[in-house]
């Protein structure tokens, strides 16, 4: 039996999960900067109550009684976990209302941390949602679909070895089919320069709309300037519509180039949330996305400590369709 697609992330919300920054260990001096920037984040999803509920999820009960303190308008559960990036993490939630839930290597065996392979399934187990269990490495930062069974992913992450080393192109594709109900995988090339995923595809395409998908254009001096334009001549070749957003361009932190992106922005279900980074085309990246969603408000957010654990929005959220 197929199961049924992901519904696209702009479809209604009942929750979303959003990791709280609980380890000193891993954030060190930018553990209360990032919590105060993810604190900020479910305030803008939230929206008063005009959004969606927040499922804060702490990994104990000091990062518990953080979230509690800064986010009293959100839902605080205790789960332990290595690290906040429930995009890749968590399970994923057909429209069906099963959280599938897939092998988590640590992107690659970078960081194996205690909790990360098994918080989807905890966490879906306390929603009360029928879980499945897939016995292949996908991380949810990989994938982005539009809900109509197409998908969009990257060579650089799905074909790399340090994931599926024994299985082909065509293999992931037909575990894509057979576990998520995808019908059609556009295949992106490489993501950003010095992303530790391993070019995960939310830092670097988004469906805007059914077959519409949105893709950074270079700002001066951009070091991803090639990986953009390769990613819109597949896109286009496959029959997609294009649509740019700004990049922020060269982003720098101790004189090395991070991973910044507007696409990191999450699709709320009364606000887009976008990631911004100082730069000088901030504004004109969240103008851009408002002019996508007509229907929401973008909100440019900080995330500048948050990125120095190596993402941002999208990654450390995973919505719960209505």
């Amino acid at each position: 039996m197929t199961p049924t697609t992901p519904l696209a992330e702009w479809a209604p919300h009942a929750a979303v999960w959003i990791g709280f920054p609980s380890h000193a260990e891993l954030w060190q001096e930018d553990l209360e900067q990032a919590r105060d920037e993810v604190a900020a984040f479910a305030a803008a999803v939230h929206a008063d109550g005009a959004g969606e509920t927040v499922i804060l999820v702490a990994a104990h009960d000091e990062a518990a009684d953080a979230a509690r303190a800064r986010a009293p308008f959100a839902q605080v559960v205790v789960e332990p976990f290595g690290d906040i990036w429930l995009r890749d993490t968590g399970a994923i939630i057909t429209g069906d209302g099963v959280a599938n839930d897939f092998a988590f290597n640590g992107w690659g065996g970078k960081y194996d941390l205690p909790g990360d392979d098994d918080i989807g399934q905890r966490l879906a187990a306390a929603r009360g949602l029928a879980s499945i269990r897939h016995d292949w490495v996908l991380e949810g930062g990989a994938i982005d679909g539009d809900g109509t069974g197409l998908v969009v992913t990257t060579e650089q992450c799905l074909l790399n070895p340090n994931r599926n080393p024994s299985l082909s192109r065509a293999e992931i594709e037909q575990r894509l089919r057979d576990d998520l109900g995808y019908t059609d995988v556009v295949w992106l090339g490489d993501g950003l320069l010095n992303d530790h995923t391993d070019g995960h595809v939310d830092n670097l395409a988004r469906f805007v709309g059914e077959r519409r998908l949105a893709l950074p254009h270079a700002a001066e001096n951009d070091p991803n300037w090639r990986v953009y334009q390769d990613a819109a001549d597949r896109a286009r070749a496959a029959g997609l519509e294009v649509v740019t957003i700004p990049s922020p361009g060269r982003v720098l932190r101790d004189e090395e180039v991070i991973p910044a992106s507007y696409m990191n922005f999450y699709i709320g279900n009364a606000a887009i949330v976008v990631p911004i980074y100082g730069s000088d085309h901030d504004d004109a990246g969240v103008a851009a996305v408002q002019a996508l969603f007509p229907d929401r408000r973008a909100v440019g957010l900080r995330a500048d400590a948050i990125l120095t654990g190596g993402g941002s929005f999208h990654c450390i959220s995973q919505q719960i369709p209505a």
